[in-house]
């Protein structure tokens, strides 16, 4: 139909429906949401009807129910009945939009997405699933931010800072808010380890400070960090704080929000998939699995082993312990980390793997027993980035395994 699109205001205006079945009733929630007066005539009434601000006279139609509406649908499963409110509704000039036949109605209804105040409608051409498939693929765009909903704005008051959790490393895992700020970000402030792919599709005005923390190497420091955050959210722009996995899961991301709050600065944490999580999903790992690990612990390897307890990690505690072990940041010491667990009390024969580069085109896995673990991934070249799993579970869905990257287990 190469009709003219335009929006209604029915705020207060009587809107006919004949018909209250599934379509009828789905229409008349719709108009009372946008404000109209609504009143639906039919001689069986669905379940979903009525609903609060809906007149529902049970009756057949009649040619007078037309009048004093400003438009009318035709919602019944009679193609005939349909045929005579469309008939009456041309005679009086009121514009009706048929349900089962939209060429003879003189109205559509599109496809509608709603978001942050706007308001997205498509017609199919009298086709509307055509319509629905680009409707919700608009949706989905506006959702992940890769169409944006909000105009370009200069640098003002009111600034804020988004802590956000990137994920494990593949850009499709960040979750729908996080993708959303990242698009709509005046500055990015992005660790190594953050899906990076995302700063491809970035707008050349969009200022990208590479904080390019590793552990042997930082770019800037965390105090340098957190002035950043502060003086770009200070200058009025929107800044987002882009960190691989989870902000809260040894990302820093309580010493970076604490700074902004006693700045004075808007700040809101997006959680992130930890890789502790995704690391062992992506090869095939369960972390618990009934009957063999009813839960597990996740441990930063980055302090010495060989240190008291008191002063770090309960290796200890951790080997005598039934459940799985999830390790991040432990390569630099996992001969060391597994020498302690087997000195206090794990089998040495207890399955473990390492994961690298977990969900991304360069991940790869090992598997071998705890006391030859470290050995075997030294052995295959895989450092850090990775994750490391001890534990029964390791093994426990065999050749269901996902992922290995060509690497056999040992």
């Amino acid at each position: 139909m190469p009709g003219f699109p335009l929006l209604l205001d029915v705020t207060g205006r009587r809107v006919l429906v004949v018909g209250a079945g599934a379509v009828g009733a789905r229409r008349a929630r719709a108009l009372v949401e946008a404000g109209a007066d609504v009143l639906v005539v039919a001689p069986e009434v669905a379940d979903a009807l009525p609903v609060d601000g809906v007149r529902v006279e049970r009756r057949r139609f009649g040619a007078g129910d037309v009048e004093g509406a400003w438009l009318v649908f035709a919602c019944t499963d009679d193609p005939a009945v349909n045929a005579a409110v469309a008939a009456e509704c041309e005679a009086r000039r009121i514009f009706c939009v048929r349900a089962d036949l939209a060429q003879g109605g003189s109205a559509r209804t599109p496809a509608v997405a709603r978001r942050d105040g706007l308001t997205i409608a498509v017609s199919g051409g009298d086709d509307p699933r055509r319509a629905t498939v680009l409707r919700d693929a608009i949706s989905v765009a506006l959702d992940v931010g890769d169409l944006p909903s909000r105009p370009v704005r200069p640098a003002a008051r009111g600034g804020s800072v988004a802590i956000v959790g990137g994920g494990p490393g593949d850009p499709e895992l960040i979750t729908v808010r996080g993708r959303r700020l990242v698009a709509s970000a005046d500055v990015l402030v992005v660790d190594r380890l953050a899906p990076r792919a995302l700063l491809d599709d970035l707008p050349a005005s969009v200022e990208v400070i590479d904080c390019g923390k590793s552990a042997h190497r930082h770019n800037l420091t965390q105090d340098e960090i957190n002035a950043v955050l502060v003086d770009r959210a200070l200058a009025g722009k929107r800044v987002v704080r882009l960190k691989g996995g989870d902000p809260f899961v040894f990302g820093r991301g309580g010493e970076e929000l604490l700074a902004c709050v006693e700045a004075g600065v808007p700040v809101t944490v997006v959680p992130g998939l930890s890789s502790a999580l995704a690391g062992p999903a992506a090869v095939g790992i369960p972390l618990t699995h009934r009957g063999l690990a009813a839960d597990f612990t996740v441990v930063s390897g980055h302090l010495d082993p060989g240190r008291p307890s008191a002063e770090g990690v309960d290796w200890p505690g951790l080997a005598a312990h039934a459940g799985t072990l999830v390790l991040l940041m432990a390569m630099d010491r996992l001969d060391r980390i597994a020498a302690e667990l087997i000195a206090h009390g794990r089998a040495a024969s207890t399955p473990a793997a390492v994961v690298h580069r977990a969900t991304l085109p360069q991940q790869r896995v090992v598997r071998a027993p705890l006391d030859r673990i470290a050995d075997v991934a030294r052995d295959a070249g895989i450092a850090a980035p990775a994750v490391v799993v001890i534990g029964e579970v390791v093994d426990v869905l065999g050749a269901a395994a996902l992922g290995d990257g060509g690497t056999a287990p040992a």
